[in-house]
């Protein structure tokens, strides 16, 4: 049955102008599990409860809530998208089909450039958990980005093993984000709870609290929030593997979404209520809210195993990301966007992986680690790689939209499921264009004391750099000229 379904995945690849030359070994729960680990509760959560404390304290929850149910409408929008068209490379594959070569080109640069920095952004917020597992202490500064480059070689040499090795870690990791998030949330709710629920409607101590300054506080909040909601559409970039992907990649794309928002919302509540006194409450009285409070309740011995499960956590989400990211890479390369003597389309023989394409994608990310040479710069680190991935989400969901207006694209069968999605659309695109322009405000509270100009404005200067060299390089060296053609090109 799996033979005849990969089959019958194939031949929708090969009718789409593809050959199947990666390994389809991926079925709905593999699929789901790469979302889930991408997508993260643990490492999106983990990296943004001091932030978020220090935004709009306590209540920052809310926010989180809000985002998720925004973020859900995005989810849904990809996985209609990954349904009808099931190819490795995901939104760069959409943009082709629902505008054009050109967007493609603009909307593949953007999105490599996005994971790119949210992979820094993730092995860089991993080294302290790693280095605190084995060294008993966290690393800071040059210790912390060279802990992160190890940890993005490691990665690959995993990766370079084939969609079966990954598979099996990424699993894994999902049965450590279970224990270290959901059953670890529910523990400390029934039995740590130190706070009356009320205290989830306070801002006291963060910035929301000061006089004038809420709206300012609650957009802030929105910005960082941001980050736990990213990295659902890891399972579209690895549609090529996945056994009968027009059904199953949809329902991993949204179902990841909504699991991990869940659980979320589960541990940031349950970390919140089981906060001891002058604990995380208090945005500044600790540097690390979460252990803290782990270690408050359940007490010294928890140390290793929640170090453990954290840390398992963070190497299955890198993993992912680095796989989907070369998935990504080898699509574009597949199409003569990239320049042919770099091979990037390459699949090796024996692990049906593209190797070469994951081992750029780690070199970008690793190029990445210069920002955080900085020790005080992960909240740039987190907005940039957050802003990123709004702006890739932005632009497929503009192309879908504009597809839609222009009737170039009829995604359901039925005229009341496609009125239903073309209100999906519209909340997703007012979504998007706010939270990419509030990701992008420049703000000085979520970025280190004294920073530079530069980290402020991280996210404008970058991204405006890259799309005027992406734009650039379009008119000039007209990549669409050198793509092949599929059969949506044709008359």
């Amino acid at each position: 049955m799996v033979d005849t379904t990969a089959r019958s995945a194939d031949q929708q690849l090969e009718q789409l102008g593809y050959r199947p030359v990666l390994r389809r070994g991926l079925g709905v729960w593999s699929t789901f599990s790469i979302g889930v680990a991408t997508v993260a509760p643990v490492v999106g959560l983990y990296a943004i409860v001091p932030l978020g404390l220090m935004t709009a304290g306590p209540g920052w929850v809310w926010v989180l809530g809000a985002c998720l149910l925004l973020q859900l409408c995005t989810a849904l929008v990809f996985g209609v998208l990954a349904g009808r068209y099931p190819i490795a490379g995901g939104p760069f594959q959409w943009a082709r089909r629902l505008v054009g070569p050109r967007y493609a080109v603009f909307t593949g640069v953007t999105y490599v450039v996005a994971v790119s920095a949210a992979l820094t952004t993730v092995t860089y917020l991993a080294a302290p958990w790693l280095s605190q597992l084995l060294l008993d202490r966290p690393v800071s500064g040059v210790e912390q980005a060279v802990w992160s480059a190890a940890l993005l070689l490691v990665a690959l040499g995993v990766n370079s093993l084939g969609v079966g090795a990954t598979k099996a870690l990424v699993n894994l990791g999902i049965v450590c984000e279970i224990v270290a998030s959901l059953v670890l949330g529910l523990v400390l709710i029934i039995g740590f709870r130190h706070h009356d629920f009320s205290v989830l409607f306070t801002s006291a101590g963060s910035l929301a609290a000061e006089d004038g300054k809420s709206l300012t506080a609650v957009l802030a909040a929105f910005a960082v929030c941001g980050w736990a909601f990213v990295g659902f559409d890891a399972g579209a970039s690895v549609a090529e593997e996945t056994v009968d992907a027009s059904r199953s990649v949809p329902r991993a794309v949204v179902s990841a979404t909504a699991v991990v928002g869940l659980v979320v919302m589960v541990v940031a509540i349950a970390v919140i209520l089981s906060a001891p006194e002058n604990g995380p409450l208090t945005p500044a009285a600790v540097a690390d809210p979460i252990l803290h409070t782990v270690l408050a309740n359940l007490g010294d011995w928890a140390r290793i195993p929640f170090l453990t499960l954290v840390c398992i956590t963070f190497v299955a989400c890198v993993l992912s990301m680095q796989t989907y990211l070369g998935r990504v890479i080898f699509a574009a390369a597949r199409e003569g966007v990239l320049p042919r003597s770099l091979r990037l389309d390459d699949v090796t023989q024996r692990s049906a992986a593209p190797v070469r394409a994951m081992a750029l994608a780690s070199t970008l990310a690793g190029l990445g680690l210069l920002l955080g040479l900085n020790p005080r710069a992960i909240g740039t680190m987190i907005t940039f790689g957050t802003g990123g991935l709004y702006i890739t989400f932005f632009l497929v969901v503009a192309a879908t939209a504009f597809a839609l207006l222009t009737g170039r694209w009829r995604p359901l069968p039925t005229r009341r499921a496609e009125r239903g999605f073309r209100v999906i659309v519209g909340i997703a695109f007012t979504w998007l264009a706010f939270e990419v322009v509030n990701i992008a405000w420049p703000r000085s509270i979520l970025a280190a004391p004294g920073a530079s100009t530069f980290e402020i404005w991280a996210v404008s200067i970058v991204f405006s750099i890259v799309a005027v060299g992406t734009g650039l390089a379009i008119l000039l060296g007209r990549p669409e000229r050198r793509m092949r053609p599929v059969p949506e090109d044709r008359p």
